[in-house]
């Protein structure tokens, strides 16, 4: 996929000004919140689910080359093949090596996104061979000439039902439909003949299953289930973060992604496959390889965003965050977007590449409360942060504001006083009006008040005083 995360102030700014982007993320905001948050309540104890998945995936984080070893030999011994990509042509180079050796001309493929680092389809094409997304939403946007995924779990979700009505009866030369299941319906009846002809599957991983050699896919679409059974080869592509300990473990984080992804107890489909299809089998692949992806996932691993790794890429974070909900996934400008995707954006490709992501967030604190197994998004955030500061890549002015405020900080006086004036001039500017009115006007702040001078005492401090002045003397 092709990188524009440098151009993130100008896409979010198209995209706020493009009226039916947001009429079509208006009607989604919310949605995933409310079932997530209703899907919870079935937990006993949903915090210490959560304490247990984040204790899983950083148990895998701190021996993950034990635990890629273990899954690499128990993978082989049930019939599998395992590749190592360390780039994402590396990817594509496996992929076509692997049809060359079977002779397979066509392919389907149910969503992965580690893929869409490689531009994997564009390869496949590139080389004469044909590639059909089964995804329905990963299918929308490859008809539409490869738009990219806006969302994790739903790469469509920025589409209304009559955009996609309008390209189903363009691309398909069909009457154009108008209900949703029409649509469905249409889109089935395309993909079930690729299912039935294809020589070679190809699907993502949830998670790798180290202690059997398995691939877990959860989907709500049973795509993935026909993607991976029916060809004769099936390739399993996913990152090297993804290796889960046992299938005790998934059991668990299986109670945390669907309700945090979609506000589903369990999904529609979740398949494990383990090995090819042996004797007497009806179904399976007679031949299975796994494609494990670094493409900077180490380099992330030695650094201090390390914690960002635990991803099980269920999209609550984007869901809930007040960034995204307004401008949408293309605004970040590459597969991840989000706040996940403003940490892992420039920690793959380099703080140089991505200048604005670490800055495309509130700090809320929304994403880091939601996340499942509990990533410290906004901690990681302020790191990258400070090492745009550090290596002054910062513009020379904002880096000048953020000394002159830091100084100013630890001299509470001037603090104020610096203050007093700022609101004045602002207000002397015509702000009164425009900026003032919608600052968050919180903490007895108002326009016609300045703000308070910092304490020139801690709240300890305060907090002892004024339990002393409250307690009756001769207790």
């Amino acid at each position: 996929m092709q990188v524009a995360s440098m151009h993130f102030k100008a896409r979010a700014h198209a995209n706020m000004a493009n009226a039916q982007l947001q009429r079509n993320l208006e009607k989604i905001k919310g949605k995933f919140v409310a079932h997530r948050r209703e899907s919870l309540t079935e937990l006993d104890d949903f915090e210490a689910t959560r304490e247990a998945g984040r204790a899983i995936r950083q148990r895998v984080l701190d021996d993950l080359d034990v635990w890629l070893t273990i899954f690499e030999r128990n993978a082989t011994a049930r019939g599998a093949t395992v590749l190592w990509a360390e780039t994402p042509e590396e990817i594509n180079a496996h992929v076509l090596d692997i049809a060359r050796r079977h002779g397979v001309s066509k392919m389907i493929k149910s969503k992965s996104m580690v893929s869409e680092e490689s531009e994997l389809d564009r390869s496949i094409e590139a080389a004469g061979l044909k590639v059909v997304e089964t995804d329905l939403g990963e299918y929308i946007l490859q008809i539409n000439d490869y738009e990219p995924p806006s969302h994790i779990i739903g790469p469509a979700l920025h589409k209304s039902k009559e955009e996609v009505a309008d390209l189903f009866a363009k691309r398909h030369a069909t009457p154009r439909k108008a209900g949703i299941d029409e649509l469905c319906l249409e889109a089935r009846g395309v993909l079930r003949e690729h299912y039935l002809t294809a020589d070679m599957g190809i699907s993502g991983g949830n998670f790798f299953v180290a202690e059997t050699g398995s691939v877990v896919l959860v989907t709500n679409e049973g795509n993935a289930t026909l993607t991976t059974t029916l060809p004769r080869v099936h390739v399993a592509i996913s990152g090297i973060e993804k290796i889960v300990p046992t299938l005790e473990d998934v059991a668990t984080l299986m109670r945390l992604l669907p309700r945090s992804a979609t506000g589903q107890s369990i999904s529609n489909y979740v398949d494990i496959l383990t090995g090819t299809k042996g004797p007497g089998e009806l179904n399976g692949a007679e031949h299975m390889y796994f494609i494990i992806v670094d493409a900077g996932r180490s380099g992330v691993l030695a650094s201090e965003l390390r914690e960002a790794l635990r991803c099980i890429r269920c999209g609550a974070c984007m869901n809930h965050c007040p960034v995204y909900q307004n401008i949408g996934g293309h605004s970040y400008g590459w597969v991840y977007p989000g706040p996940i995707g403003s940490i892992l954006t420039p920690a793959y490709l380099g703080l140089e590449k991505a200048l604005d992501l670490p800055q495309a967030a509130t700090l809320c604190n929304q994403c880091g409360v939601v996340c499942p197994v509990k990533i410290p998004l906004p901690d990681l955030l302020r790191k990258l942060r400070e090492q745009q500061f550090a290596r002054g890549l910062r513009p020379w002015h904002e880096r000048a504001g953020f000394r002159l405020w830091s100084w100013l900080a630890t001299h509470p006086r001037l603090y104020a006083f610096a203050t007093r004036i700022g609101v004045r001039l602002l207000a002397a500017m015509g702000g009164r009006g425009r900026l003032l009115h919608n600052l968050p006007l919180a903490g007895g702040w108002t326009e016609g008040r300045d703000m308070p001078a910092p304490a020139g005492r801690t709240f300890r401090d305060l907090y002892a005083e004024r339990k002393r002045s409250s307690t009756p003397k001769g207790k």
